[in-house]
């Protein structure tokens, strides 16, 4: 792309200070204020978790946003967009929400440590929400950054499902590795559920050959156009299989991120893709 990225969007699993400290949620909540202090525009989207504080926070719901439906295994499940600012960083992120996905009180496990039993729906509805709402957007992101396994199925929603929308013709995926891969497996009919307009089960290979979180990882890594080592404990399986596709790779450095350096070298990074 080479110099000519000026436009960032972060498709994130977590984000601070709407989520506790982690590497992800530290690195969303900073990434998108530096890079827009970089000159870049940007546009930042997580999932409206119940826990999330709505008022405290101050989320409201963006009406001209809402209202489509996202069908899934033939339900339809409602789309609600709402927004909240940080005024200390003069950005605003979008929070994908449905009643039925993302209103418990937990993230990914019940208070059990259950790992929910539609957390394969909810990764099909995050990231066709998260798309279809950027087609409303009307804004055409040059890079798409993922942070997060919720996030894993927009590079291949990307290039098959919206290949040919003016929108997304031109974006190019950057995919962040981290040690959050589920170790808990899906449900075995998630490839199944995930097809959508041009992505087919052929195009699903990984999750067909079995639905868990290393095989999700690697179909992220399939469709990415550049990959970003984000942690030190990324499974040693996802970060193979990330070598052998020859991308664009950027290594993990702890120091970076300890002092904030890792900023230019993300940012120069998008600038190769």
């Amino acid at each position: 792309m080479a110099e000519n990225v000026k436009r960032v969007l972060f498709v994130n699993s977590e984000m601070c200070p709407y989520l506790p400290e982690s590497p992800i949620a530290n690195i969303a909540r900073q990434l998108p204020q530096s890079i827009q202090e970089r000159k870049k525009e940007i546009r930042s989207f997580m999932p409206r978790y119940g826990f999330i504080n709505e008022r405290k926070n101050q989320l409201h719901e963006v009406i001209r946003l809402s209202g489509m439906n996202i069908i899934i295994s033939d339900i339809d499940h409602p789309l609600i967009i709402k927004v909240a600012s940080i005024s200390a960083a003069r950005i605003q992120v979008y929070f994908i929400d449905n009643e039925d996905f993302f209103r418990r009180k937990f993230m990914f496990s019940d208070a059990e440590g259950k790992f929910f039993a539609d957390n394969d729906e909810r990764a099909i509805f995050f990231a066709r929400g998260v798309l279809e709402t950027v087609k409303k957007l009307r804004w055409t992101p040059d890079i798409i950054h993922c942070h997060g396994w919720i996030s894993h199925l927009v590079p291949a929603y990307l290039k098959k499902a919206y290949k040919d929308d003016p929108i997304f013709s031109s974006s190019k995926i950057v995919l962040s590795l981290y040690g959050d891969t589920p170790e808990d497996s899906f449900s075995p009919a998630f490839a199944d559920k995930a097809v959508f307009g041009g992505l087919d089960k052929d195009g699903l290979q990984h999750l067909a050959k079995g639905a868990d979180g290393i095989n999700l990882a690697k179909t992220a890594i399939q469709y990415a156009d550049g990959i970003i080592a984000g942690a030190a404990d990324i499974k040693p399986e996802v970060l193979r299989y990330a070598r052998s596709r020859k991308l664009p790779f950027l290594k993990f450095d702890p120091q970076a991120l300890e002092d904030g350096t890792y900023v230019d070298a993300y940012n120069a990074f998008y600038d190769t893709i």
